[in-house]
């Protein structure tokens, strides 16, 4: 049987963890749910009439506007994400090419960095995407991954709108997002998935 609580958490949980509305939207689903119990409905009808979570989240996200990230703020919480990878891949790749026998520390150094660093990059960016919307550049730009919709990116979507990436596609997806309506890249299309600010 579903609780308030259950239905509530489940209303919030299909929306961005960085929507600033979540706290009140919470507050007035409980309201709305106390004041009908306090009026004799029982909670299956109260949770039938409110509706479907996912339709519920989708009308509170309908109200607030989507505003697509500027394309500069894009590349430039790329790059922040690139210097914070190399950060991490530089000090480990450095360790381990002082370990290897001499003549194979520099190109296994090089390697490390190239193909650690990418594949890092990768699931750092899935992960950081799906949990929070945003990786440590968007934050620090203002901008976060959203559905269409404005609700939260699932685990599939994170994965396809990096696709370009591990299919080395890169610069022709982000191409895309030059000329058309919302900014997006072919693989955000692809996804249903947009970058807007936050």
């Amino acid at each position: 049987m579903t609780t308030a609580d259950d239905y509530v958490n489940t209303v919030l949980g299909m929306m961005p963890p960085t929507m600033p509305q979540r706290q009140q939207i919470a507050a007035e689903l409980r309201s709305h749910i106390a004041e009908r119990l306090a009026h004799g409905h029982p909670l299956d009808d109260v949770l039938r009439q409110l509706g479907d979570p996912a339709k519920l989240a989708d009308s509170y996200l309908s109200a607030e506007p989507l505003v697509s990230a500027a394309f500069g703020s894009r590349a430039a919480a790329k790059l922040l994400d690139g210097f914070a990878v190399l950060a991490v891949v530089c000090p480990i790749a450095w360790v381990v090419s002082r370990l290897v026998p001499a003549g194979f520390g520099p190109p296994l150094a090089i390697l490390l960095v190239l193909v650690g660093g990418s594949l890092l990059f990768g699931v750092y960016t899935v992960i950081a995407e799906y949990r929070r919307g945003q990786t440590i550049g968007k934050r620090l730009q203002g901008i976060r991954v959203v559905s269409e919709t404005g609700a939260r990116i699932s685990l599939g979507q994170a994965i396809v709108r990096q696709f370009s990436m591990f299919l080395q596609v890169y610069w022709i997806d982000v191409m895309f997002a030059l000329f058309t309506d919302r900014s997006q890249r072919a693989f955000e299309m692809l996804s249903k998935t947009r970058v807007v600010r936050a």
